[in-house]
């Protein structure tokens, strides 16, 4: 079985230590590597080779924003998922606009952070709730022209969107719409072909500013 590959960048040792166990402790995960801060980042990506980041956003020398700006450059198909202390919206909405695929608090529990690299992996964005709403919040203040478009969308695939704009997962969307998780993607991967989107991000922007939900 092919382990998904797991990176963490984090200046707390004690928090780099707990994380490498979580996610070793899982038969389909690898940490394979630690790092203390974001300096030489894309060379330590070059050599760990991994699948998922988790990367800490308040480091010394360069935070993780600079560090997420500077991996997509060399690596844009690797999951960034970023985690934090604070539900700062400035910090948010400049970590997902530089690249990053998902934003957790530090609180999250355990479980739910596993979860949230196995959704990056299908091509989600992992968010705490919290932050989901800061998220739509920042879409909805931006000054940029409305448009209301006939949707190329079908009705299953509208509910799916709007589920999403209000920031629930993919496995929150499947026990609402009462489909398996892996429908849910395939619903997701659809909405991205036809709004000639890369991301739940682009998605979420696109259905708010040409009102399609």
């Amino acid at each position: 079985m092919t382990k998904t590959r797991v990176i963490v960048f984090d200046d707390n040792k004690d928090r780099r230590e707990s994380l490498e166990l979580l996610i070793n402790t899982r038969e389909e995960m690898q940490c394979v590597g630690t790092f203390e801060n974001a300096l030489n980042a894309v060379e330590k990506i070059m050599i760990s080779e991994p699948d998922v980041i988790l990367m800490d956003i308040d480091m010394p020398e360069i935070n993780g924003i600079e560090a997420v700006r500077a991996i997509r450059r060399g690596f844009p198909k690797v999951h960034i998922i970023m985690q934090t202390v604070f539900e700062d919206e400035e910090k948010i909405t400049s970590a997902i606009s530089a690249g990053a695929d998902g934003y957790i608090l530090k609180k999250t529990s355990p479980s739910k952070l596993i979860d949230g690299i196995e959704e990056v992996l299908e091509g989600g964005a992992p968010m705490t709730p919290s932050v989901a709403k800061l998220v739509l919040k920042f879409f909805q203040s931006q000054h940029m022209p409305q448009t209301s478009e006939a949707s190329p969308l079908s009705e299953r695939e509208k509910e799916v969107l709007s589920l999403l704009v209000k920031g629930n997962s993919y496995k929150m969307i499947a026990d609402y719409c009462k489909i398996s998780p892996f429908t849910v993607n395939a619903h997701i991967r659809k909405i991205y072909e036809k709004l000639q989107v890369h991301s739940v991000a682009e998605a979420v922007s696109k259905a708010i500013m040409q009102k399609l939900v």
